[in-house]
C-alpha cells in the first residue's frame, strides 16, 4: 500500500501547486496605451507626478530622443521642476525576455532621479518566484543619485569612483538591462538640456588619394555599410525577402563623395554644405518598408533614422533632407528609396565611429502589441581617409564583460570545478577497476564530493541551476533574434550549458543530472542520508510496469512547455513551475506562498524513501536532454551474459535496465554501480563463474580485459615453453657469458 500511497501523495502536491492562485504582477504583460509612444501629451496616459514629485504642469514632447518638463505651479508663475522620459523613447535594451522594461522615469533640474515607475515588463522570474516589488526596490536606489555618475551592479568602488548598487538574486541579467536603461535614458536627456557637459568632437581631417573605387571596394573597405533587418526581427513570418535594406555611408570624404555622386553631384553636394556641417546618404535595396516615415509629412520629422555617436543621437527634419537621384559608382545596387541627410553639429565627427540606426515597428507575437525597436550598424571611415588614420578609442566594456570581471575568482572556480568532473568520469574505467560492490569509494569519494560542491556553491551560492527555461528561451532565441550577450550576461548558466551540450553528446545527460545538477544532487543524497540514519527499510523503488510508464511523463511535460511556448512565453515560464528549482535555490523554501513550499518540500521529502522521483518522472530538463543523448559518442559498456543476468539490475537506482540487460541510455544517471560490478570478480556472475572454475583447475587469474572478462590462457606446447625459457636465460645472462645447453 506504501507506494501507490506516495503517488497520490505526490500527484495531490502537483495538483496544490498548480491550482494554487496565480497573482499577476501589476506590470507584467500590462495592456499599456496605444497612443503612448505616439502621443504629444505623454503625461495624460502615464502618471508622471509620481515620478517627479511636486510638478503639476507637464508640457508635451520635446527634443529628439523625446522628453517632457515637469513644472511646480507658483504664485508668480511656474518653476522648472525637472524632467519626464519614457525609456522606450529613448532605448530598447531587452531584458532577459528579450523584450525591454518599460520605465518611466524622473530627473530634477539638477541630473538627480527623483522616481521610476515600471509600467511594463516581461520577466516572468518577477511572476513567479521572485516578487516583482524587487524590481521597484532595486529601481528605488537611484533616487537621489546624479546621472553623470557611474553607477555598476555590484560592489561600490571609491578608487575607481563606480557607485555600486545590489542586485536581485536569481534575476541579475534584468537588472544589468535596467541599469543601462536608467543611464542611457537619464544621459541622454541630460546632455540635450545642458545638464551634462555637450559633447565637442575633434574634427577629422580627411586625406584625398584620387582613387575612384567601386560599389566593391566601397563595400570591402567598409566605406559603405549595409544594415538588413529580418521580418522575424520585427516580429513577422520568417521570409526570403529582408524587411529592409539599408546602405549608407559618409559622403565629405572626397574618394568616397567622388565614387558614390560622380565629379559633378559631389561638387554640388559640397557648394550646399556649410563649414562643420557633413553628409550621409542612405538607399534601400530591398524589402518594402520606408525608412523615411511618415512623420516629415506631418512635421518635417524623420523618425525612423538617426544617427548615433556614443551617447549623443543626432536626428534628422526635413530642412536636412536633400534629394538623391542616384549612384554613380560601379556596381551599385538598385534601389527604390534614397535620401542625403545633413548632420549639422559639432558633437559630430567624422574620425571616430558612429552607428546608423534604423527604428522599426516591432510587432509582439503573443500580444499582438506594436512597439519601435532599434537596429542599428557601426560605421568608421577607413584609416587610409584619415589625416594620421584612426584615432584610439576606448570603448567601454560591455555589461556582461564588468560582470565576467567582477565575478572572475568564482567563475575561475566554477570552471575548474567542471573540467574537474569531466575529467574525474573520464577515468572511470580506472576508478571502476579501484572499486568493489562492498567499496565504491573510489568512486563514490570524488561523486559525493561533487555532489555537495554543486549543492553549497553552485546551488544555493552560484544560484547556477540550470532550468527548462532556459532552453525555452534559447529555442525562442534561434527562431527569431539571437544576441549573445543576453546569455553572457550570466557567466555561470553560460559556462554550464557549454558543460552540459558537451558533456550530452560525449557521454550522455547523466553527467550533469547525476553528479551535478544542484536539485538532482539533493534529492539523492537525502536518499543516500536515509538508508545510512536507518531509514533504508522504508525506501523503496516503483514497479517495473509502473516505472516504465511514468518515466514518458517529463517527456509529456517537456512537449508540453515547448508548445505552449510557442503560444505565450509567460504561461510556459508559469507551467515551468513544475521544477522546484527556483523555490529551493533562487527565492528560498520559506520566502513562497506555501503551494510552491509543499511542492518542493515535498518532492524532497519524497526523496528519502525513493530515489530521485522528480529527476526519473516529472523533471522537463532531463527530457530535454534525454533526447540529444541518444546521439552520444560514448555508452557504459554491457556483456553477453547481461541479458540474462539481473545483478546490476537489481542495484540499479535509476532503473535504467531493463529485463534484457540493456542500460537505457536516456535514463541513466551514471552512478556507475553497474561498471563497478563489470570489472569485480566477486561480484559481476560471469568473473565469479571463472574465477572459480579456474581455482579448481589450478589455473591462475590473468587480469581482467577492456571486455570484462579475464584475459584467456593459451595453451603452449612444451616445445615452445622450452624455448621461451632458453630466450629468457640468454637475455638474463651477464654480459661476456654463454649459457652451455
Amino acid at each position: 500500500m506504501m507506494i501507490p500511497q506516495a503517488l497520490r501523495g505526490l500527484l495531490l502536491l502537483a495538483a496544490l501547486l498548480f491550482a494554487a492562485p496565480l497573482v499577476r504582477a501589476d506590470a507584467y504583460e500590462a495592456k499599456l496605451p496605444a497612443e503612448l509612444n505616439t502621443a504629444p501629451r505623454l503625461c495624460d496616459y502615464v502618471p508622471c507626478a509620481e515620478v517627479l514629485p511636486g510638478a503639476t504642469i507637464f508640457s508635451e514632447r520635446k527634443g529628439r530622443p523625446f522628453y517632457v518638463e515637469g513644472y511646480v505651479e507658483e504664485k508668480n508663475g511656474k518653476r522648472l521642476a525637472g524632467y519626464v522620459m519614457l525609456s522606450t523613447d529613448i532605448t530598447d535594451i531587452p531584458a532577459y525576455s528579450g523584450k525591454p522594461v518599460v520605465t518611466l522615469i524622473g530627473m530634477d533640474a539638477t541630473g538627480r532621479f527623483t522616481g521610476s515607475r515600471i509600467l511594463k515588463h516581461s520577466e516572468p522570474i518577477l511572476l513567479l518566484g521572485i516578487p516583482e516589488s524587487a524590481l521597484v526596490r532595486f529601481n528605488q536606489q537611484y533616487l537621489g543619485k546624479f546621472v553623470g555618475d557611474n553607477i555598476e551592479i555590484g560592489q561600490s568602488r571609491p578608487e575607481e569612483d563606480i557607485i555600486g548598487l545590489d542586485a536581485i538574486s536569481g534575476a541579475t541579467v534584468t537588472v544589468i538591462a535596467q541599469n543601462q536603461v536608467m543611464m542611457s535614458s537619464g544621459a541622454a536627456v541630460a546632455r540635450q538640456v545642458g545638464i551634462l557637459e555637450r559633447t565637442v568632437r575633434p574634427q577629422a581631417r580627411l586625406l584625398e588619394t584620387g582613387a575612384t573605387p567601386d560599389w566593391a571596394t566601397l563595400a570591402t573597405e567598409g566605406s559603405v555599410k549595409k544594415l538588413t533587418v529580418t521580418p522575424e526581427q520585427v516580429g513577422l513570418p520568417r521570409a526570403a525577402q529582408p524587411f529592409i535594406e539599408l546602405w549608407y555611408g559618409y559622403l565629405n570624404q572626397p574618394d568616397v563623395g567622388r565614387a558614390v555622386l560622380g565629379e559633378a553631384g559631389w561638387q554640388n553636394l559640397l557648394a550646399r554644405l556649410k563649414p562643420g556641417e557633413h553628409a550621409i546618404f542612405v538607399i534601400r535595396s530591398g524589402g518594402k518598408e520606408s525608412f523615411k516615415g511618415s512623420g516629415f509629412v506631418r512635421g518635417g520629422l524623420y523618425d525612423r533614422v538617426q544617427v548615433r555617436q556614443g551617447q549623443d543621437a543626432f536626428t534628422f527634419r526635413d530642412l536636412d533632407y536633400l534629394n538623391l537621384y542616384g549612384l554613380a559608382a560601379a556596381g551599385a545596387p538598385r534601389f527604390d528609396e534614397s535620401a542625403i541627410f545633413i548632420i549639422r553639429s559639432d558633437a559630430f565627427s567624422a574620425a571616430y565611429p558612429w552607428k546608423f540606426t534604423f527604428l522599426g515597428n516591432r510587432v509582439d507575437r503573443e500580444t499582438g502589441t506594436r512597439s519601435f525597436a532599434n537596429f542599428d550598424s557601426e560605421y568608421w571611415l577607413p584609416a587610409q581617409y584619415l589625416d594620421g588614420g584612426r584615432p584610439e578609442v576606448k570603448k567601454p566594456a560591455p555589461p556582461w564583460l564588468r560582470v565576467w570581471q567582477t565575478r572572475r575568482y568564482e567563475i575561475a572556480a566554477f570552471a575548474a570545478l567542471l573540467i574537474a568532473v569531466a575529467v574525474v568520469y573520464a577515468q572511470r574505467d580506472r576508478l571502476t577497476r579501484a572499486a568493489t560492490r562492498n567499496n565504491k569509494w573510489p568512486v563514490n569519494g570524488f561523486k559525493y564530493s561533487f555532489w555537495l560542491i554543486s549543492i553549497g556553491f553552485v546551488g544555493f551560492h552560484l544560484m547556477a541551476q540550470p532550468s527548462i527555461t532556459q532552453v525555452l528561451t534559447w529555442f525562442h532565441a534561434l527562431l527569431f533574434q539571437w544576441r549573445w550577450e543576453l546569455f553572457l550576461t550570466d557567466p555561470f548558466i553560460f559556462l554550464f550549458w557549454i558543460f552540459i551540450v558537451a558533456t550530452v553528446f560525449l557521454w550522455g545527460r547523466g553527467l550533469f543530472c547525476g553528479w551535478l545538477c544542484p536539485f538532482g544532487s539533493l534529492s539523492e543524497l537525502l536518499y543516500k542520508i536515509g538508508g545510512w540514519v536507518g531509514l533504508k527499510r522504508f525506501q523503496f523503488k516503483l514497479p517495473k510496469v509502473w516505472h516504465h510508464r511514468l518515466k514518458w511523463v517529463k517527456y509529456g511535460v517537456f512537449g508540453g512547455l515547448l508548445a505552449v511556448s510557442v503560444l505565450s512565453m509567460g504561461l510556459a515560464e508559469m507551467l515551468a513551475e513544475v521544477e522546484p528549482f527556483k523555490t529551493t535555490f533562487l527565492v528560498g523554501l520559506f520566502n513562497r506562498s506555501w503551494p510552491y513550499t509543499l511542492f518542493a518540500t515535498g518532492l524532497l521529502g519524497l526523496s528519502i524513501f525513493t530515489e530521485r522521483p522528480f529527476c526519473k518522472y516529472l523533471c522537463p530538463l532531463g527530457a530535454s536532454l534525454a533526447m540529444p543523448t541518444t546521439f552520444r559518442w560514448f555508452g557504459l559498456k554491457r556483456k553477453s551474459e547481461c541479458g540474462s543476468c539481473k545483478a546490476c539490475a537489481v542495484g540499479c537506482g535509476s532503473q535504467a535496465i531493463d529485463e534484457h540487460g540493456r542500460i537505457d541510455q536516456r535514463e541513466c544517471l551514471h552512478c556507475l554501480d553497474c561498471m563497478v560490478l563489470y570489472t569485480d570478480d566477486h561480484a559481476c556472475p560471469p568473473l565469479v563463474h571463472e574465477r572459480k572454475r579456474r581455482g579448481k583447475a589450478g589455473q591462475p587469474l590473468t587480469p581482467i580485459g577492456a571486455d570484462g572478462y579475464y584475459i584467456p590462457i593459451k595453451p603452449v606446447s612444451a616445445a615452445a615453453a622450452q624455448a621461451a625459457a632458453a630466450n629468457a636465460a640468454t637475455a638474463n645472462a651477464p654480459s661476456g657469458m654463454a649459457l652451455q645447453p
